[in-house]
């Protein structure tokens, strides 16, 4: 995990799964006990998303953001993770917030695992992974930071 030298230590924490078409949101409660899938964003303009992250990042008083960052399973970085970075750095350009990026590898699989353990049929799946997603990668910073 690539990290902020100002990522704070304390307060909720919005995450993010950046995906080519939708980005998951999770948020955490202040005492990062409780991890929370938030919604699904349909990808459209870049001004638009951004917005709507930063309206969750204030409706929930978030002190920091996380972003998924997908590794490749050999632990190089491809396209995909270029992508993310660039999603971090044009929203810092927005809004100076502290941001981490955090290695999302099989957060989508452990997401749909515990649905599917949940009894949700793949329907409903589908309409919820990447926030759930978002969740699990909320979930791995969250440790990484207590580490």
């Amino acid at each position: 995990m690539t990290d902020a030298p100002d990522f704070p230590g304390t307060g909720p924490l919005l995450a993010l799964d950046p995906g080519e078409k939708t980005i998951g949101i999770a948020v955490c409660n202040a005492a990062r006990t409780v991890v929370t899938p938030v919604e699904t964003i349909r990808r459209t303009k870049f001004t638009t998303d951004a917005n709507r992250v930063f309206e969750l990042f204030d409706e929930f008083g978030c002190s920091g953001l996380i972003i998924g960052l997908p590794v490749n399973m050999d632990g190089s970085i491809g396209p995909r993770a270029q992508s993310a970075r660039a999603l971090g750095n044009n929203l810092k350009r927005l809004r100076d917030l502290p941001i981490r990026f955090q290695d999302e590898r099989l957060s989508s699989d452990k997401a749909e695992d515990r649905l599917r353990a949940a009894g949700k049929r793949r329907e409903e799946i589908e309409k919820v992974i990447d926030a759930h997603a978002a969740a699990v990668i909320l979930e791995d910073a969250i440790e990484a930071l207590k580490a």
